[in-house]
C-alpha cells in the first residue's frame, strides 16, 4: 500500500477547535533524537484512515527533517520499523514537549454540550441556550439547527453529547458570548448574526 504524509495546517484549517497542531514554541525547540509523531495516509484509499506513527529526528534544517521510524506499521507493506522518513514541519502533529498552547485545547475538548443531529448533517446552527450545568465537563449549553420539530426533539437518539469545539469549526463567532452565565437565549437574525432574547420564556422551559 503506498502512501503520504498528511499536511496537518490543512488539517487544522478544515478543523481549527478539534484537531491540534504543535505550537511553533514546540517545534522551535525539535532537535536530532527527539521523536515526533506523523500521519501517513494510504493513497487512493478512502476507506482507510492510516496511521499515526512515531519518527526519532536524525536530522533537521529549518523545517526540514530526517528521522527513523520506531513503529511497527500495521498496513503499510512498503515501510518498516527503522525506515528513514523525509518529511517538514507540516507533516508534525504531534510531540514529546508539554505544549505551552495545551490548555486552551484541554477546553475545546473536553467542555460538552448538547447538540441535535441535524446541526451536524447540515453544518449548521442557528439557535443556543444555557441552562445549569450537570457535571463539570457539562458547559450547560444546547445547540439547534432551528429546523428541528418537537417529535424530532423529544427522540434523545437525535441528540449527542460533544465536545464544544465541533460546533466551533462550523462557527467560532459565538465566542464572543460563550462565557454568558446561565439563564440565556441566543438566536441568529435575519444578517445571520447571533442576538440574545431579552425575553425567553424560561417559566415554560424550567418546567417542561
Amino acid at each position: 500500500m503506498s502512501w503520504y504524509l498528511d499536511n496537518v495546517y490543512e488539517r487544522n484549517k478544515e478543523s481549527p477547535y478539534t484537531f491540534y497542531v504543535p505550537s511553533k514554541q514546540v517545534i522551535d525547540m525539535l532537535n536530532v533524537g527527539d521523536i515526533v509523531k506523523l500521519i501517513f495516509v494510504a493513497t487512493k484509499n478512502e476507506e482507510y484512515a492510516g496511521e499515526r506513527m512515531w519518527v526519532e529526528i536524525s536530522y533537521r534544517q529549518g523545517n526540514y527533517f530526517k528521522g527513523m521510524l520506531t513503529n511497527e506499521p500495521l498496513n503499510f507493506k512498503n515501510l518498516k520499523y527503522g525506515q528513514e522518513i523525509t518529511f517538514q514541519t507540516e507533516h508534525i502533529c504531534d510531540t514529546e514537549y508539554e505544549d505551552p498552547t495545551s490548555s486552551e485545547w484541554d477546553y475545546y475538548f473536553d467542555a460538552k454540550i448538547i447538540v441535535s443531529n441535524d446541526v451536524l448533517e447540515r453544518k449548521e446552527f442557528n439557535f443556543m441556550l444555557r441552562d445549569h450545568a450537570k457535571d463539570e465537563q457539562d458547559t450547560g449549553w444546547s445547540v439547534l439547527s432551528g429546523y428541528e420539530d418537537d417529535e424530532f426533539l423529544n427522540n434523545p437518539d437525535n441528540l449527542q453529547y460533544i465536545s464544544i469545539g465541533v460546533i466551533l469549526n462550523i462557527d467560532d463567532s459565538i465566542l464572543s458570548f460563550i462565557e454568558e452565565p446561565p439563564l440565556c437565549a441566543y438566536e441568529r437574525n435575519d444578517a445571520y448574526l447571533f442576538y440574545k432574547i431579552e425575553d425567553y420564556d424560561w417559566d415554560t422551559y424550567l418546567n417542561e
